[in-house]
């Protein structure tokens, strides 16, 4: 793509007065680097991927309060891991990383595998217990 032919369309990019680098050739043919404010086809899947995301997050929320699900499968979808990338970073098993998404299971845990978890989302062990029930 010619340098003066890169898109310079409105994005989530442009509402944060962030701009993406791209490799464009110049007049000469040579390549070379230029600043875009994205592209339809760009924004429409960033945009179905951010709408999927809360969407996620909002059916984690709704299982924590209706008590299907403890507040870890919550904020694993606020932080956008998945059961490896969190199993990983707390060091335990993954199917003891799933048994933790259970309420009465969660209830049960001590402080030291509390913090390990609120230390991996960056929250206090207060709000990891109490933060979605506010």
């Amino acid at each position: 793509m010619e340098k003066e032919n890169v898109p310079q369309d409105q994005s989530n990019l442009t509402k944060n007065n962030v701009k993406e680098l791209l490799y464009a050739t110049d007049e000469n043919g040579n390549y070379t680097t230029t600043l875009s404010t994205g592209w339809e086809p760009k924004t429409i899947a960033l945009s179905n991927s951010i709408d999927e995301i809360n969407e996620r997050i909002a059916d984690a929320k709704q299982q924590v309060l209706n008590g299907e699900a403890s507040p870890i499968v919550y904020f694993m979808e606020v932080n956008k891991m998945d059961l490896n990338i969190l199993s990983s970073y707390v060091g335990f098993w993954k199917w003891r990383v799933k048994r933790h998404f259970k309420p009465s299971v969660f209830a049960k845990l001590n402080d030291k595998i509390l913090k390990k978890y609120a230390d991996t989302f960056g929250v206090s062990i207060e709000e990891l217990k109490n933060s979605i029930t506010k």
